[in-house]
């Protein structure tokens, strides 16, 4: 089924974006939830003149993101503390909360869901991709240390 995004959707794609789902997910909950329509031939047109008329608004949301990447790219030496076992793994683990959380101190606001984060549960230096935009992806780098007592 293929089905027009009415916004961003984790790990499924953007807004006014074409995707192919199966049919049950967008009937059952794409499309009740407002989150996406069928992607009707008519819908498409209505698509293409909308997006016709954002190009400059999208090209302005790009070169954002692309300045917000260039800062992040930047930066360096974030230290996340967190409280460690006697054997080096941390107590529970590092989220990408606590690398938004880090960012913002910095000046750099970033939405916690844009970062993408493998599982962090010891001690040692890591990296973090932040997708800022479906072309645009910045990498942040961080080490996590054992907060002092």
């Amino acid at each position: 089924m293929e089905i027009i995004l009415k916004e961003n959707v984790q790990g499924l794609g953007f807004k006014n974006e074409i995707v192919t789902v199966k049919d049950g997910y967008g009937r059952n909950f794409l499309i009740p939830t407002g989150k996406a329509v069928v992607a009707t031939p008519s819908a498409k047109k209505e698509l293409a003149e909308v997006l016709k008329q954002q190009a400059h608004k999208l090209e302005k949301i790009k070169n954002d993101a692309l300045a917000l990447a260039a800062k992040i790219n930047a930066v360096e030496g974030i230290k996340i503390a967190t409280k460690v076992s006697a054997t080096g793994a941390i107590y529970g683990s590092v989220t990408s909360l606590h690398i938004s959380e880090e960012l913002a101190k910095l000046g750099l606001e970033v939405d916690r869901k844009s970062i993408v984060l493998k599982d962090v549960k010891e001690i040692g230096s890591y990296k973090a991709a932040v997708k800022l935009h479906k072309d645009v992806t910045a990498e942040v780098a961080f080490e996590v240390v054992a907060e002092e007592a």
